[in-house]
């Protein structure tokens, strides 16, 4: 081999190794890349973020799913499903004719038991009566302030023009309330019970009445509870008359 073919097969040679080192040196800077993570459930569970798109902050409020109401049928038809929305929509206050009139006549009524009851405290003797005219105080009083919301509810006026009150079941005259406030002692006790026990007979038809042909459930439930009570309240009173 002659001097010039040596060089050149020294540069050939070097070439080669210097390509070589080139293609090492390239393949370690690649596998120093780092590598994807591998999908799977670790993945999903590393970032739950990704896992689902719902906000999982603490602001957010689940939606409030309100289900279907059942609406009873009129006798002989099915029941039918409707939602609430329409129900509620579709149920306005009902109320007849005689509902309206036994609040109106309910009113004075109870007016005029609470009014006999306030005198017992100074003019009974017998601490029954007493204790019986608190009772009714304590009952009707608010049941006066029910029986005006009602009213007041639906914006109808609580007077009937020209109606005389004095001519309702159990209503004592005006007369009678004036010999009631004017005695004292044993002729208190009796007359009060008299006239208390004739006052709430009459509360109890007329209630009784309205149990038959009213709409409105409050105040069926209403006179359903006086009738119950004032009929109760009418037997203590009959056992307080002395033989």
């Amino acid at each position: 081999m002659t001097g010039r073919q040596g060089r050149v097969w020294l540069a050939v040679t070097a070439l080669v190794v210097l390509l070589v080192v080139a293609g090492v040196a390239l393949a370690a800077r690649g596998d120093s890349r780092p590598t994807a993570a591998p999908a799977g459930p670790s993945a999903t569970a590393a970032s739950p973020a990704a896992a689902s798109p719902v906000d999982a902050s603490p602001s957010a409020v689940p939606p409030v799913v309100v289900p279907p109401v059942v609406v009873p049928g009129r006798p002989g038809e099915p029941a039918a499903t409707r939602a609430a929305q329409e129900v509620r929509d579709a149920a306005p206050p009902r109320y007849n004719g005689l509902d309206v009139w036994y609040v109106r006549m309910m009113i004075p009524h109870h007016q005029q038991a609470v009014e006999m009851a306030t005198l017992a405290p100074d003019r009974a003797t017998d601490p029954r009566v007493r204790a019986v005219a608190d009772r009714i105080r304590a009952a009707q009083g608010p049941e006066l302030g029910v029986l005006r919301g009602w009213l007041g509810a639906r914006g109808l006026p609580a007077e009937l023009p020209g109606h005389d009150h004095g001519t309702m079941r159990g209503m004592q005259s005006a007369e009678a309330v004036r010999q009631l406030a004017a005695a004292r002692g044993a002729d208190f006790d009796r007359l009060f019970v008299r006239m208390m026990t004739a006052h709430h007979e009459g509360a109890v038809v007329m209630s009784t009445d309205l149990l038959k042909v009213g709409v409105d459930q409050t105040l069926q439930e209403f006179a359903n509870a006086v009738a119950v009570e004032q009929s109760a309240e009418i037997t203590r009173l009959r056992e307080l008359i002395t033989p």
